[in-house]
């Protein structure tokens, strides 16, 4: 009984620490993604991954990291490596739990950047409706998730500005694509926005879905703010520059 009972003991300050290991990396991680160093973020994430291989956290940050990194690059074999990296990470967030709000957002995510590769027009509008449904899955579970409601929005904008043609050959391939409208679109990025106002991608998006609505004051009062956000990520300095570009251009 001694014995047993010292085997247990063991076990747990192993795991203790082991947590404790696992919650040091996220933190290294997450300095190194404050720094701008994606590469060795990402790297980090994956360490912790080792540690505790079901730590979602670690496999929603891999997909963002990736899905960045590859939205960059003009290769297009770089581009699908990177995406389909990202979604198998999603993938595996979502194995992990599927009742989890990040991981039903990191699915959607994916998807989206998984459009951008796919050569099958019905396989592509398979992937338009995953969006949809992920982040709606997402919202369900979390209705207050800043980049659910930000990537539901941008999937509003999107649809409603894929011009005519585009628009009635996906209707054609499958009828059952949702409906959407620009209201919708701001509505969900503005509740991205309130819940996360350092979001820079959110700001960029929501500006051109108050500028296909032919909201200039609304666009004004955006890019007031957006260009005034700290930098958070490698991609937020050219939107800030781009969006200071169109500010001065519409006062």
């Amino acid at each position: 009984m001694k014995y047993i009972v010292i085997l247990v003991t063991l076990m747990l300050c192993f795991n203790m620490v082991k947590a404790q290991d696992v919650a040091v990396l996220l933190k290294v991680a997450e300095n190194y993604e404050r720094d701008l160093k994606e590469i060795e973020a990402l790297n980090q994430y994956k360490l912790a991954l080792t540690n505790d291989p079901n730590n979602i956290k670690a496999m929603v940050k891999i997909a963002e990291i990736s899905c960045a990194i590859g939205a960059r690059t003009d290769n297009k074999n770089e581009k699908r490596l990177q995406y389909e990296s990202a979604l198998s990470f999603a993938k595996r967030a979502l194995a992990a739990d599927n009742n989890s709000a990040d991981a039903n957002y990191a699915m959607a995510m994916v998807s989206g950047k998984m459009t951008e590769i796919e050569t099958d027009n019905k396989k592509r509008i398979v992937w338009v409706i995953d969006i949809k449904n992920y982040a709606n899955r997402a919202l369900a579970i979390n209705p207050n998730h800043a980049k659910a409601n930000f990537v539901e929005g941008r999937w509003h904008y999107e649809m409603v500005t894929l011009n005519s043609v585009k628009r009635t050959a996906a209707k054609l391939i499958n009828s059952d694509l949702p409906s959407s409208s620009l209201d919708s679109a701001t509505f969900y990025l503005e509740k991205s926005r309130q819940l996360d106002p350092y979001f820079v991608q959110c700001y960029y998006y929501l500006n051109k879905a108050y500028k296909e609505d032919n909201k200039p004051t609304k666009q004004i009062e955006v890019l007031n703010k957006m260009v005034k956000l700290p930098t958070r990520t490698v991609d937020d300095a050219p939107m800030k520059a781009a969006a200071a570009k169109e500010l001065a251009e519409l006062q």
